[in-house]
């Protein structure tokens, strides 16, 4: 039950991320008139946090020594950006936000971790398609899928709202391989 319940997180999660950047691809304008609360980096600091039970619990094979940290790493790269994010829309106008993002920038263990490294997600995918390789034998599918999300949000392949797309096509992966893996415990 535990198992299912992760992998039903897990799916979660990535339905939280896509919907915090379908948010978020209405501008910035749009997110800082959020009211009461920034909806579109809450769905994202909710999604990675539900993605975590599942992460750590990905079978413990090679691609988990990898995977996992990667993935962890990532996470908390994004949460951080996303803290940082609900500061900048606390701030009642644009000066004040420029002036915080003036004082930040100068701080490197703060800008290059959460502000270069968090909104990247590559840390973060490179860590999912990793654990993703965990179910080669039995779902490479799945895994093409992801792929093709990780080249699509690394801007290998050009898209037009290329994070919308890169989850929205790892969610599908994922969906594949979970249930699909899910399925196969259920029959043995």
């Amino acid at each position: 039950m535990t198992e299912m319940t992760y992998k039903i997180s897990f799916l979660l999660g990535l339905v939280f991320i896509l919907i915090g950047q379908i948010i978020m691809s209405q501008g910035n304008d749009f997110v800082y008139a959020q009211k009461p609360i920034d909806f579109a980096h809450w769905f994202l600091l909710v999604g990675v946090v539900l993605l975590i039970p599942q992460v750590v619990s990905f079978p413990k094979k090679i691609f988990s020594l990898i995977g996992i940290p990667l993935t962890l790493i990532g996470i908390t790269c994004i949460i951080g950006m996303c803290v940082l994010d609900f500061i900048w829309w606390s701030f009642p106008n644009e000066e004040m936000r420029n002036e915080f993002t003036n004082h930040i920038s100068q701080v490197p263990s703060i800008w290059k971790t959460f502000m270069t490294i968090g909104p990247s997600s590559k840390i973060f995918k490179l860590g999912l398609l990793i654990l993703s390789l965990n179910y080669f034998q039995n779902n490479k599918i799945g895994i093409v899928i992801i792929l093709i999300a990780n080249l699509i949000l690394w801007h290998i392949i050009p898209l037009p709202f290329r994070l919308i797309f890169g989850y929205a096509i790892t969610l599908v992966g994922f969906s594949i391989i979970l249930i699909q893996s899910g399925k196969k415990n259920v029959i043995l």
